[in-house]
């Protein structure tokens, strides 16, 4: 039976200098958040594994999530983080590849100052050689950054991908465009998967009904398919705008008319088969 997996939540311990994006406007998210945290609500879930994901860029991030999945079966894979530009991409990414928990690696793009960052040489280096480590990548953007994610997947049509948070749409606003058209776009390609993860935080917080990311939901179920979507709860960055519970039930909600497996596959089918976890 596939487990139900959380394809993208994250740890921290934190300190302001490491993680400078959690301003005033998130105060509450300025304490430890850990692996006991998270326990108990995904148990009230049922939820069986997470996939940690980065939030630092550095490479202790990514010894920091190994060292917690060696302690914690339940994280059954980690996204971390390589300086992908680095002259010694290669060796950092095997360093860290031999270990059986990592399953990709992720860059905070959406923080870049260039827009077209992806497309820097050392960059598209840097992503040419983690096929070859059995590394998938995830894509972090906003939905300005679609199109330089378009022309990048097109590059590189054997890596898989996987798109965080359905990028980020203005959903607090209702606007569906030029996001629909470039979603569209990106879901052409067969190797690009999706997380239907991290809409809570993009809604009103405090006054978001389930209504409000139907039309987001649609998009992405109609272009990408059962079959590359996954369930991400973004925690604990969700806790801004809702509770575990509640973005756990969005997409439960949403996928309610799906049948047993197919509704399998989006809690944790398309998570296990994407980063291959145990």
């Amino acid at each position: 039976m596939t487990a139900r997996i959380d394809s993208h939540q994250h740890f921290w311990r934190y300190n302001s200098q490491d993680y400078p994006w959690i301003d005033a406007t998130r105060e509450s998210l300025k304490v430890d958040y850990m692996p006991p945290d998270l326990l108990p609500l995904m148990q009230a879930t049922g939820i069986a594994g997470t996939v940690a994901v980065q939030a630092r860029q550095n490479l202790r991030e990514t010894e920091f999530l190994l060292e917690l999945a060696n302690e914690y079966d339940f994280i059954r894979g980690v996204v971390g983080w390589v300086d992908m530009r680095a002259d010694d991409v290669e060796a950092q990414l095997e360093r860290f590849a031999a270990h059986p928990r990592l399953v990709g690696v992720r860059h905070i793009v959406h923080d870049e100052a260039d827009d077209r960052f992806m497309l820097g040489g050392n960059f598209l280096r840097g992503l040419a050689k983690l096929k070859a480590c059995g590394l998938t990548y995830d894509l972090l953007l906003f939905p300005r950054h679609l199109p330089v994610a378009i022309e990048v997947v097109r590059r590189f049509p054997e890596q898989p991908f996987v798109l965080d948070h359905i990028a980020k749409p203005f959903i607090k606003d209702g606007l569906l465009e030029p996001w629909e058209r470039d979603i569209r776009q990106l879901a052409a390609f067969d190797n690009v998967f999706c997380k239907v993860s991290g809409m809570v935080t993009e809604a009103a917080w405090g006054g978001w009904t389930q209504d409000d990311f139907r039309p987001y939901l649609d998009v992405v179920f109609d272009c990408f398919g059962i079959d590359r979507l996954m369930f991400g709860s973004d925690w604990p960055v969700c806790t801004l705008a809702g509770s575990y519970r509640q973005v756990v039930g969005i997409v439960e909600t949403y996928i309610a008319a799906l049948s047993p497996d197919e509704q399998t596959r989006v809690m944790g089918g398309a998570a296990t088969e994407f980063y291959q976890l145990p």
